[in-house]
C-alpha cells in the first residue's frame, strides 16, 4: 500500500507537470534542452564517477562483458548524449502541427492538430544514456516522463536526471517541476503499481530484454509500445557483391553485438555459400564470434576453413528464434530469395532485416515481402536508430503495427485532437 501511494504521488506530479509543459513555447523548450546538453558535458567527471559505482557493482554481480558495455558511460557516450539533446532542440516542434484540415458542406471547419500524449513511463535496463534520450524527447514533445531504469544503473541514472533537471531550472524560471522524474526505488512491484494508474499515466515504453518487455506488457493497464526482441537478419543473395556483403555482415554483427539492431542470423544463398562462407567465417572468428550453423553451412565452414578460429556447432531450431545480444551468430544456407523471406518472416521479430544483392528484382521482392519495421537493401541493420534516421535521439524501436513503428522520435511521441470551428452549426 505504501508503494502504491508513492507511485500515485509520482504520477500525480507528472500529470500536473504535463499540463504545464503543454503551455511552453518551442523556444522555451529548446533553451532548456541546450542548457541540459551543456550541463552534461560540464558535469562529465561527476557522471563518470557515478557510473564507476555501477560498473564496479555490475562486475561484482557477474554481468557479462556485453552488459557491462551497455552500462558503461565514457566521455564519448556523454558527448553523444549532449549531441542528441542539441539535435532534438534543432528539430521542428512536433506539437501544434496541422495534420489535416477540411470544411464540411455546412461550413464547419475541422482541423486535426498534433498534441502531447501526456505522461509517459519509460522502463529500461542497463544503458544510462536512455535517461537523457528519453527525457529530452519527452520534454520537447510536451510529455512528462517517469524514468524507471534498472538497479544496475541506479547511480548513473539519478546523476544524469539530476543534471538535466538542474539545468532546466536554471534556463527557465517556469521550468515545470516534476517534468522529469526518476522512480526512486528498484523494487519490482513499483512497475505494476505505476502501470495501474490509468487516470494519470498515458503510455508505457519498456526498453530491454524480451523478459522485461513481456512482463511489463502482461501487468500493464495502460497502453504499451513494445518490441519483444531484435532477431535481425542479413541475407546474402546469389547476386551480391561479396566484398560489400562481407563488410555489411561484420558491421551488422560485430560493431556492437549487444544492441537490438545487431544481426543474429546470417542467411547465405546456396549458389554462393561455398565462395562466401570460407571468406567471412575467419573474419568473424577474428572477432571471437561463435557460429551456430545449419548442417550445410557447418560442412562448408569446417571443410573449407583450415583451423577455423570460430567455435562452430550445429544450430537448433530454437537458436534461430534467439536474440543473443552477444558475439554469437546463427548461419543458414537457403535456396534463393523466397526461402530467405520465409525464414525471416517465420523466425524473425519484425525488427530489422537486410538483403545484399545487385539484383534489383530480388531486392524489391525482399523489401516488399519481409514484414519488419525496417528493411534494407545493401546496408547494415545497425542503421535502425533514431539518430541515424535523422530524428535526433530516439526513445525506442517499436515493432508494433498499431501506432508508431520503427525508431520512435518526436513525431511518434505525439497524439492529436480534432478542433472544430463553427458559426452556430447544428446537427439535423
Amino acid at each position: 500500500m505504501i508503494l502504491l501511494e508513492q507511485m500515485t504521488h509520482l504520477a500525480q506530479q507528472a500529470k500536473a507537470a504535463s499540463r504545464d509543459l503543454a503551455r511552453l513555447a518551442p523556444a522555451e523548450k529548446n533553451a532548456c534542452l541546450l542548457a541540459m546538453a551543456d550541463a552534461l558535458e560540464q558535469n562529465a567527471p561527476a557522471l563518470q564517477s557515478a557510473n564507476d559505482q555501477d560498473m564496479t557493482a555490475g562486475a561484482a554481480a557477474g554481468l557479462s562483458a556485453a552488459l557491462l558495455d551497455r552500462l558503461r558511460l565514457d566521455a564519448q557516450r556523454i558527448a553523444a548524449m549532449a549531441t542528441g539533446l542539441r539535435e532534438v532542440a534543432a528539430l521542428p516542434d512536433p506539437v501544434g502541427r496541422i495534420l489535416d484540415e477540411r470544411v464540411r458542406p455546412n461550413g464547419l471547419r475541422l482541423r486535426k492538430v498534433s498534441t502531447p500524449i501526456g505522461v509517459i513511463v519509460i522502463i529500461y535496463e542497463s544503458r544510462p544514456n536512455v535517461t537523457a534520450d528519453a527525457a529530452g524527447l519527452c520534454f520537447k514533445s510536451g510529455n512528462a516522463t517517469l524514468l524507471r531504469g534498472g538497479r544496475e544503473a541506479l547511480h548513473s541514472n539519478q546523476a544524469i536526471a539530476g543534471v538535466l533537471i538542474a539545468a532546466g531550472r536554471r534556463a527557465l524560471p517556469r521550468f515545470p517541476d516534476h517534468a522529469i522524474q526518476v522512480v526512486p526505488t528498484s523494487d519490482r512491484e513499483a512497475i505494476p503499481a505505476l502501470l495501474s494508474l490509468t487516470q494519470y499515466v498515458d503510455l508505457c515504453m519498456p526498453r530491454g530484454g524480451e523478459g522485461l518487455i513481456r512482463a511489463v506488457a502482461e501487468c500493464s493497464k495502460v497502453p504499451v509500445i513494445k518490441h519483444y526482441k531484435g532477431v535481425c537478419h542479413v541475407f546474402v543473395d546469389r547476386d551480391a557483391d561479396l566484398p560489400m556483403a562481407e563488410a555489411i555482415v561484420l558491421n551488422a554483427k560485430c560493431q556492437r553485438p549487444a544492441v537490438c539492431n545487431a544481426m543474429e542470423t546470417l542467411l547465405v544463398d546456396r549458389k554462393i555459400a561455398g565462395a562466401f562462407l570460407p571468406k567471412v567465417g575467419p573474419r568473424l572468428g577474428e572477432r571471437h564470434v561463435q557460429l551456430r550453423a545449419d548442417a550445410e553451412a557447418e560442412a562448408i565452414l569446417k571443410s573449407e576453413v583450415p583451423n577455423p578460429k570460430s567455435e562452430i556447432r550445429r544450430a537448433t531450431d530454437q537458436d534461430f528464434f534467439t536474440e543473443y545480444n552477444d558475439a554469437i551468430l546463427n548461419v543458414r544456407v537457403v535456396d534463393g530469395v523466397q526461402q530467405a523471406i520465409e525464414h525471416v518472416n517465420h523466425y524473425g521479430s519484425a525488427h530489422s532485416d537486410s538483403i545484399v544483392t545487385r539484383n534489383e528484382a530480388a531486392a524489391r521482392r525482399f523489401l516488399a515481402e519481409v514484414d519488419s519495421a525496417a528493411v534494407y537493401w545493401n546496408a547494415s541493420t545497425r542503421f535502425t536508430d533514431g539518430g541515424e534516421f535523422g530524428m535526433g535521439a530516439e526513445i525506442g524501436i517499436s515493432t508494433d503495427k498499431i501506432g508508431a513503428r520503427g525508431p520512435m522520435g518526436l513525431e511518434e511521441l505525439t497524439s492529436y485532437k480534432w478542433i472544430g470551428y463553427g458559426s452556430g452549426q447544428l446537427r439535423t
